[in-house]
């Protein structure tokens, strides 16, 4: 065996716990009492995970030692050791694959190889053990630092995309929403819409149509910032009267709709009665410009099994009758719903 070694650097001075490099004298009595294994280049030592219960020392060549996942690969050379936990331990999982990285010369140091090294120099032995110590600690901590840095990098990215989707929300909002009023624009209740079919929505709904009385007055005679305070008096009124299970929303111009959990037409015109109420009361109060208008309201029960056209025409034919007669009412379309 001795005359299998690397002399160039069987002098070198190894006292270097994270290499594990043998001394000189450690390495002549390890390959003295250990069983010479020659292996060729790609050949596989032990795989990660296998249980192992003996070390090895390169007498000569190099192995790779891989530890899977994103962690660096390691390469020996002679008179480094590995495997020394299975031999120490026992039935010790192996934590990363042996790969011989050139044709070479191992020494494979079993439980009673071991025994023998004790009982010949026993304080060769302890110093040995005592670097095989330091260098399992030096691991240790070095992976707990590389674990940390993930944890860090993890934090962050976690982090990021938080706030990704923090954005990516609030741009759905505002897609969704009306920029005036805050309520949901026509889209958004579109979207609403095609979520509720996809969760299941109810059978029957109810739906109200508002439309601001003469509005295109209040813009001619007091401009289009008294015409946007009384389009927000509107929406806060809807906002107010809506249910969580309810939607509001700003169809365009001044046409608002609320659409409603309810199943009878006692249960929808308590919505409506009270939006048209909540603006007469408004009205009562003097004001210059105007923050409210008069408003007609369309109202009807809707179906699940047709679509937003069908509900929209059989609302829109109510409204048109509070408009006809007059407006400032509530009008109730009481005809069976068909599809438009």
């Amino acid at each position: 065996m001795a005359r299998e070694t690397d002399n160039t650097t069987a002098t070198a001075a190894p006292t270097d716990a994270a290499t594990a490099v043998l001394t000189p004298g450690e390495f002549e009595l390890f390959a003295e009492i250990g069983r010479p294994r020659r292996v060729e280049a790609g050949q596989v030592v032990f795989r990660r995970g296998e249980l192992g219960t003996t070390m090895f020392v390169i007498a000569r060549g190099a192995v790779l030692l891989d530890f899977g996942d994103d962690l660096v690969t390691k390469r020996l050379g002679v008179r480094e050791f590995f495997g020394e936990l299975g031999l120490l331990i026992g039935d010790h999982a192996r934590s990363a694959d042996a790969i011989a990285a050139t044709d070479g010369l191992l020494v494979e140091l079993r439980h009673e190889e071991f025994q023998r090294l004790v009982d010949r120099d026993p304080a060769l032995v302890s110093h040995f053990l005592r670097r095989a110590i330091m260098r399992v600690v030096l691991n240790e901590q070095s992976l707990i630092r590389r674990l940390r840095r993930r944890n860090q990098d993890l934090e962050a990215a976690l982090d990021s995309l938080y706030a990704t989707t923090h954005q990516l929300n609030q741009t759905e909002e505002l897609v969704r929403t009306d920029d005036l009023t805050g309520l949901y624009n026509r889209r958004g209740l579109t979207l609403h819409l095609q979520e509720s079919r996809a969760l299941g929505m109810p059978e029957t709904m109810g739906l109200i149509l508002v439309d601001c009385d003469r509005f295109k007055q209040v813009n001619d005679d007091h401009g289009h910032l008294a015409g946007d305070r009384v389009l927000q008096s509107v929406a806060n009124i809807l906002r107010s009267v809506a249910g969580p299970e309810d939607i509001a929303c700003r169809l365009g111009g001044d046409e608002f709709c609320l659409l409603v959990a309810a199943s009878t037409r006692q249960d929808v015109m308590r919505f409506a009665e009270f939006i048209v109420a909540t603006v007469h009361g408004l009205l009562a109060i003097p004001q210059s410009p105007p923050t409210i208008c008069s408003v007609s309201v369309g109202a009807c029960l809707v179906s699940a099994k047709y679509d937003w056209n069908d509900w929209y025409a059989h609302a829109d034919g109510a409204l048109y009758q509070a408009k006809r007669l007059g407006g400032n009412r509530v009008h109730w379309q009481d005809a069976e719903l068909t599809p438009a």
